[in-house]
């Protein structure tokens, strides 16, 4: 059975007429075929709502179709994609984040203090931020923590419109007569982040029907270690000694991903879960091996680049086509990795990378080559092992 469209009311109600025609072989007075008619328009509309409806809760029983949106049926107000998600065990999208931010406050005069929920204002975006604690002004220069709690647009300041960056200065709302009235942003202590879109939320449930929890599998090693949002990924493998397993850890905000030792140990307690001093969610006879991702880097050479117009535009897009390829790279995990592997180099794939950009231009190249920085021999093909990830050693070189 294949629905393409649903009928419109206009060919509803032609089959209606067309029914009554049939049935009573035209001997029906003008007027009450003038009222059939009527009721023939009335019917067709019920039917194509009964359509439409059904229609409608069909898509919401599947992940790629189910709306965000809070649906009102028979007084039950649902959001049928958050439904699922909950039913999955991902919850509810991230919410949006609102910014804290250290700064400095500059005092002319000793003494006194300000209290909970003093305003600064920025003067680049018009977001209010208001102080989480008393600060004393008991030296030259007191220190203290403000949170964005309003926006030009009507909101609470979450997101990244509340977002600053250290040496950012924000002013006193109100400047008491013994302080100077800007301070300055010396650390960000929670960035500021917009409330998960949409299809970042419906693509981590698509990931969770495929990647469903095992009661201590590899698999479930990354769903625990990635709860924390300072972790970006977890690789996991079976150790080298019975009853161990090798946790790699990359890390969501360090450089190169590679995790600080608080990290990985926020990583360990997540999948441990420890709760009255015994780790609750790990085998008991499991010990995970917490270990920092490696990251390998590469030399890449484009030869013989020939770009009729604009060489060094074309220069920085296959640049910047090449770092975003090397980083998107990930090592494999048996079981646990999902979609097509990623964690090959191939020097055919990176010389269809450039051609495409190279092509688009109207150029022309001759050879690209790659080795791991450091080691002189070009590679043909490079396999990421266990907890390796990869980069490019800019600059790009472009070689005659």
């Amino acid at each position: 059975m294949s629905l393409p469209t649903a009928p419109t009311v206009a060919t509803i109600s032609a089959g209606i007429i067309a029914g009554f025609d049939a049935r009573f072989s035209g001997t029906v007075p003008a007027l009450p075929k003038s009222f059939l008619r009527v009721v023939a328009k009335v019917f067709s509309a019920v039917f194509v709502l009964l359509y439409k409806y059904g229609g409608f809760i069909f898509f919401q029983q599947y992940v790629r179709t189910a709306t965000i949106e809070d649906v009102s049926i028979l007084g039950v107000v649902v959001s049928p994609l958050k439904e699922i998600g909950r039913l999955v065990g991902i919850g509810d999208p991230a919410a949006a984040v609102q910014a804290d931010l250290q700064i400095d406050i500059d005092v002319i005069t000793t003494g006194g203090q300000l209290e909970i929920g003093t305003q600064f204002v920025s003067a680049d975006t018009g977001v209010v931020y208001l102080t989480t604690s008393i600060i004393l002004l008991s030296a030259a220069t007191v220190s203290g923590a403000i949170r964005a709690a309003f926006d030009q647009g009507g909101g609470d300041g979450s997101g990244a419109i509340g977002n600053l960056e250290v040496g950012d200065v924000v002013g006193f709302a109100v400047p008491p007569p013994t302080v100077l009235r800007n301070a300055t942003v010396t650390a960000v202590n929670t960035p500021g982040a917009d409330q998960e879109d949409t299809e970042v939320y419906r693509q981590r449930i698509f990931d969770r029907f495929q990647l469903r929890p095992q009661g201590g599998a590899l698999l479930d090693y990354k769903l625990w270690g990635e709860e924390p949002a300072s972790i970006l990924s977890i690789y996991a493998y079976t150790g080298a000694l019975a009853g161990q397993t090798d946790v790699y850890v990359e890390s969501a905000v360090q450089f190169d991903g590679i995790p600080t030792v608080p990290e990985m140990t926020e990583a360990l307690d997540a999948i441990q879960l420890n709760v009255l001093g015994l780790a609750t969610r790990q085998p008991a006879s499991a010990f995970p091996n917490m270990l920092p991702i490696t990251r390998t880097a590469f030399d890449v050479e484009v030869i013989g680049l020939s770009i009729p117009e604009n060489q060094t535009q074309v220069e920085t897009d296959v640049e910047a086509e090449l770092i975003a390829f090397f980083l998107a790279r990930a090592p494999f995990v048996s079981g646990v990795t999902i979609g097509a592997r990623t964690d090959g180099i191939t020097k055919s794939g990176l010389i269809g990378l450039v051609e495409d950009l190279v092509t688009a231009a109207n150029g022309t190249f001759s050879h690209v080559n790659f080795n791991k920085t450091g080691f002189g021999s070009n590679l043909s093909t490079y396999t990421l092992g266990q907890g390796e990830k990869a980069k490019v050693t800019a600059p790009v070189v472009f070689t005659p």
